[in-house]
């Protein structure tokens, strides 16, 4: 991704920002609805799904695309509703400035005032080194590409937030979800906001159950894969 491509911070449809890179056609999230896409993606689809389904300690979380911290945010937030412990790691290849984070005004837009020293500390904090948020909640930012991933058997649940195929089709290849597969613990879940029919057929090649869902607004469907097989080997990368 060239880091020289003109960005500006947009309205989108719930009245929530994200930011619009010029040139590519692109946002961080969807135009229609920013937040709304994440609840509905990642906390509904993946998150709570993942809860349902497991009796967890401690819930280990891989954000591919830590961005804007809004997945992190929510996730964050949800943990302390819950009262569930959560070790979340966000890699990022090209962070977003402080400047527009702020600018971003997210705990204004979730109706959590009290809680922007939490979110402006979620991206302070030193990358490439773990750090306790609260009680039940420790970040690791990970300055990182993510052809670079070698994880295994570590999570239970990853948010894949990539950019979108047509614009990083390098990111949605069958060689990506093998690292995503080997570093997924077994029955752990992946999500996306993704639908593309050639990012669901490089999932199955891998070994994924891919299961399609109802989109978040504006969007017909999305993808929820697990790991069903118990990994005896890694796949090749």
């Amino acid at each position: 991704m060239n880091k020289e491509v003109k960005r500006e911070i947009i309205k989108t449809g719930d009245g929530s920002t994200t930011i619009h890179l010029h040139g590519l056609n692109e946002q961080y999230h969807s135009k229609h609805g920013a937040i709304n896409e994440a609840k509905h993606v990642f906390i509904a689809a993946g998150l709570h799904h993942v809860l349902n389904l497991n009796t967890i300690k401690t819930l280990h979380l891989l954000e591919i695309g830590f961005g804007t911290g809004l997945n992190t945010f929510l996730t964050f937030l949800e943990a302390k509703e819950l009262g569930i412990e959560i070790n979340y790691v966000g890699i990022e290849g090209y962070p977003v400035s402080f400047e527009e984070v702020q600018s971003m005004n997210y705990p204004g837009q979730l109706n959590v005032p009290d809680q922007k020293a939490v979110f402006d500390f979620l991206h302070q904090t030193t990358w490439n080194k773990s750090k306790k948020i609260t009680s039940h909640f420790s970040l690791t930012k990970r300055k990182q590409f993510f052809r670079d991933i070698r994880d295994t058997n570590e999570y239970h649940l990853i948010y894949f937030d990539a950019f979108g195929a047509r614009v990083q089709p390098e990111l949605w290849t069958v060689e990506i979800f093998k690292k995503m597969y080997n570093a997924l613990r077994d029955t752990g879940v992946l999500v996306t906001y993704s639908a593309k029919g050639s990012v669901r057929r490089a999932m199955q090649e891998v070994g994924f159950d891919v299961e399609r869902l109802p989109g978040p607004p504006s969007k017909r469907e999305m993808l929820r894969a697990t790991k069903k097989i118990a990994n005896k080997r890694l796949l090749n990368l």
